[in-house]
């Protein structure tokens, strides 16, 4: 069974106030492209096809032209899309019915009591076990396992078993996610790959956006990867994955896999340049940079500064004012300050260290401002967690 793998779309998504259409609209081209070149048997989103979960009719406009045209493209293809942590269940599924006439899945909520409703034949290719995202708490024990169980026991044919999951594995490569905690990335839990059992062929994975193995010892496990950048921290290639699956229970090994990267006509850039070896610049050296691009560069460009203090108070204005009339779109500047020393003062952090840092950490650092002489680390930490989780339940509720 031949499969193209990709999640993460976030359709609708913006950046810093500044509209993505043409950038969307040339991923979704190529995804169609990479389809009837390749026409594989299952076309597989493994989640996040919105960025939210309310997404505006012009945004789910180009999502249903582009199913169409993937099915006009490859009319033997089976497409199974599950709905994400960004994406609305019940929304997903409006259209299920008329959908199905075209070999399209759209699975956004989990049935615990139809669990065959998850499971999609593609006869005589393979099986698909399509779990949207499910807070683990709604799930029911060994989850994973019957899903498969149930799955072998229809597979009288010996076909390969996907297992399509939008979550979070322990031990992943998170960068280009702002909310990475001890134990969430991007408000999902994390979980360990054995959690999901065994007995699939190739665990199809979304929700980190860099694309990834994640270790099985089986060289079976795969996030696609986002096929756009969704931030100027995702500074690394977009693609989507092929995977060939000759048969159930197959050794892969790399010559199963292609990656197909995705061309973005308008890329996030970050000064100082990306090939220098360090990752901030000074406030001159940089705007030196950024006046010598040219004209025509389309690209949205962030400015890394270490030190902000010693940037003019019409640092931002500056900014603004070179991408006048230039073809690339100035976003913001990002000031990191030089060391981390602290002063006798309380300490102080921008906007963006605030927000990168860990609410444990920075209720210690009220602590020490203000010399409170009763904090006990030992005895306040699990009580703040307990007291964070709550919120977290609360807000997810």
């Amino acid at each position: 069974m031949k499969i193209l793998h990709t999640s993460d779309w976030h359709l609708g998504a913006v950046l810093y106030g500044h509209d993505r259409t043409e950038e969307q609209q040339s991923m979704l081209d190529q995804m169609v492209e990479i389809a009837k070149e390749t026409q594989p048997d299952l076309f597989l989103i493994s989640g996040d096809v919105y960025h939210t979960t309310d997404p505006k009719t012009a945004v789910q406009k180009m999502f249903n032209a582009t199913i169409a045209a993937l099915c006009k493209a490859c009319p033997n293809m089976t497409i199974v899309v599950t709905a994400g942590n960004h994406d609305s269940g019940p929304k997903h599924e409006i259209f299920k019915t008329p959908w199905e006439a075209l070999n399209v899945h759209m699975i956004g909520k989990f049935d615990k009591d139809h669990l065959e409703s998850h499971i999609i034949e593609i006869p005589h290719k393979g099986f698909v076990i399509a779990l949207p995202f499910t807070n683990d708490r709604f799930l029911p024990e060994d989850i994973y396992q019957q899903l498969i169980d149930l799955t072998n026991q229809k597979n009288t044919e010996n076909l390969p078993i996907v297992f399509s999951a939008h979550t979070a594995i322990s031990g992943g490569d998170f960068t280009g996610h702002e909310d990475v905690k001890d134990q969430r990335v991007g408000g999902v839990d994390l979980i360990d790959v054995s959690n999901i059992g065994n007995g699939y062929d190739y665990l199809a994975l979304g929700h980190i956006h860099k694309p990834q193995f994640v270790h099985t010892g089986k060289h079976n496990a795969r996030y696609c990867g986002a096929p756009l950048a969704v931030s100027f921290d995702e500074a690394y290639p977009h693609s989507v994955t092929l995977v060939d699956i000759p048969a159930h229970n197959a050794t892969l090994t790399n010559d199963n896999y292609t990656v197909v990267e995705i061309g973005n006509p308008r890329p996030l850039l970050t000064l100082p340049n990306p090939n220098d070896t360090k990752e901030f610049g000074q406030w001159e050296e940089v705007l030196a940079q950024y006046e010598a691009l040219p004209d025509d560069t389309k690209a949205y460009i962030r400015l890394n500064i270490i030190d902000p203090e010693s940037m003019p108070s019409n640092a931002f204005d500056q900014a603004v004012a070179q991408a006048k009339d230039k073809d690339y779109i100035f976003c913001f500047i990002n000031a990191k300050r030089k060391t981390a020393e602290r002063s006798n003062g309380p300490q102080q952090m921008t906007v963006e260290e605030f927000q990168a840092t860990d609410p444990w950490d920075v209720v210690k650092m009220f602590a020490t401002d203000t010399n409170d002489a009763s904090f006990d680390e030992k005895d306040l930490k699990p009580l703040f967690n307990e007291v964070l989780e709550a919120l977290k339940t609360k807000e997810e509720d």
